[in-house]
């Protein structure tokens, strides 16, 4: 595809050129196999390169006028609008989303693309009081520098953006690194958007490239101050070790093991829509999906049944079609992984309502119940289409299930009561939890995050300024101060 064969390259420093290294990145169609690109990998010396160029670049662009830079994001903005059908094919081409995912995806970065034009314009400085006569404390809010952005391969387009076009509104420079399984939605796709909105070169610089080939180079390196990392708590772990060391600020958005949990006075029709589209949308490659569906025994049976009946309706296919609800998982290494831990879950003792089986990179719905308490399954992220039914009695022991995981990202309560539900979610350990909704949810405006192995401070509004400036004092003394010697 022209397209992907288009974009197949680095971009240092306004350039788009092929990486140095000795071996390709190829890029795959994981519900066909076809081989979308080819990309030589960047080397250490090019990220080095990278970040140099966006160090060069960054100071002109902080002392840009932030009206000014508000326009190259308007622009930005206006290209997604007009290329939107071609983004959609991408993103299904590139990770087996769905239309519906694709759709959902470009929604949600169209609204945080124009969350980040008005950042633009947020920081505002400070004039305190001093105990000192005639002094004067002003506090600037200035950009960090440089930013290193990490991506993952779930909604690649969305969440690189997410991190690329705040840090770019605050007047800093970024160094994007793509997930390897998604190197053109992640990243490339992004620069070109960016180039064409007239972005001066160097301020925005992508690398396509692995951790086999440079190492530590994008974390260790002396030019960034923050880096913005999406993915594992695994990985998370180790760029948060590496970042310390350096004395690097992180932002870490890891992964979670939500509980949706239905109480006993809740509609168990609308619960059972909501548990499905938490589980199952993107295949259930979403670190806020609801792993672990609690339901209280009073209404298990209705919804255990209802639930069971809805998953078996979907449908299970080619992802380009409209009407596929369930597209495959990123790779075959992914799809291998989700059956194996299927298969031995069930033969531990749980119960497959639903057995789910791989077909290449397709695998289809399982739903697992009678899961033994100290089942491994229940405290891992599940990154596939497994849901897991566990009963309860009483609020009490609803939480203490869904509190009984090392995550604490996203959630949902279901309930009849409003305020009986807020009660219950303010006794849930997560950054996130939603009464009578799924648990699949982003805003532009409202804080992102996780508590626990979910991560490491927050995202969106105005934790992104936060996150992408830091505080300058200038104190000024109109009088003459007195020193002591």
């Amino acid at each position: 595809m022209s397209f992907f064969t288009d974009l197949a390259h680095q971009y240092i420093d306004g350039e788009w050129r092929p990486g140095k290294g000795s071996w390709d990145i190829i890029d795959f169609n994981p519900f066909n196999g076809e081989k979308l690109a080819s990309i030589p990998v960047a080397t250490a010396e090019e990220v080095d390169q990278a970040y140099r160029a966006a160090e060069r670049a960054q100071q002109a662009w902080a002392d840009t006028n932030p009206y000014a830079r508000r326009t190259v994001l308007e622009k930005a903005l206006r290209i997604v609008e007009e290329r939107e059908p071609e983004i959609v094919e991408a993103i299904v081409a590139e990770l087996g989303g769905t239309h519906l995912k694709a759709g959902f995806e470009l929604h949600l970065a169209k609204e945080f693309l124009r969350e980040a034009i008005q950042l633009a314009l947020r920081p505002a400085g400070q004039i305190l009081p001093s105990p000192t006569e005639g002094k004067e404390n002003r506090v600037y809010r200035v950009p960090v520098g440089v930013v290193g952005v990490i991506s993952p391969f779930n909604f690649p387009f969305l969440l690189s953006l997410k991190s690329v076009a705040p840090a770019l509104a605050l007047g800093n420079a970024v160094v994007l690194k793509p997930h390897q399984n998604t190197p053109i939605c992640g990243g490339t796709l992004l620069a070109k958007v960016f180039e064409d909105a007239g972005l001066p070169a160097g301020l925005l610089n992508v690398v396509v490239t692995d951790i086999a080939e440079i190492g530590d180079t994008l974390l260790e390196h002396p030019v960034p101050q923050v880096i913005s990392f999406t993915g594992s708590d695994k990985v998370g772990r180790h760029v948060a070790t590496v970042c310390a060391a350096n004395l690097k600020r992180v932002v870490l958005e890891l992964g979670g093991n939500s509980a949706l949990i239905v109480l006993d006075d809740a509609d168990v029709d609308y619960a059972v829509d909501a548990a499905v589209f938490s589980r199952y949308v993107h295949q259930g490659q979403v670190c806020m999906a609801a792993n672990r569906i609690l339901v209280d025994r009073a209404v298990e049976a209705e919804f255990t049944e209802k639930f069971v009946a809805k998953v078996a309706s979907l449908t299970v296919g080619d992802p380009a079609d409209p009407a596929t609800q369930i597209g495959p998982l990123i790779n075959s290494s992914q799809a291998e992984s989700v059956s194996r831990l299927v298969d031995e879950t069930v033969e531990s003792g749980a119960t497959a309502l639903l057995h789910g089986r791989a077909d290449g990179n397709l695998v289809s719905p399982s739903v697992l119940t009678g899961l033994p308490a100290d089942s491994p399954v229940l405290q891992q992220e599940i990154f596939g289409p497994v849901a897991l039914l566990v009963p309860f009695d009483g609020e009490d022991e609803a939480v203490r299930i869904a509190n009984d995981t090392p995550y604490g990202l996203s959630g949902a309560v279901h309930t009849g009561n409003i305020e009986r539900g807020v009660r219950v979610g303010q006794r849930i350990h997560t950054g996130m939890i939603h009464i009578n909704d799924g648990t699949v949810h982003d805003e532009p405006i409202v804080p992102f995050g996780g508590e626990k192995s979910s991560g490491l401070g927050r995202l969106n509004g105005e934790s992104m300024v936060e996150a992408f400036t830091t505080q300058k004092w200038i104190s000024v003394q109109h009088g003459r101060s007195r020193f002591p010697f």
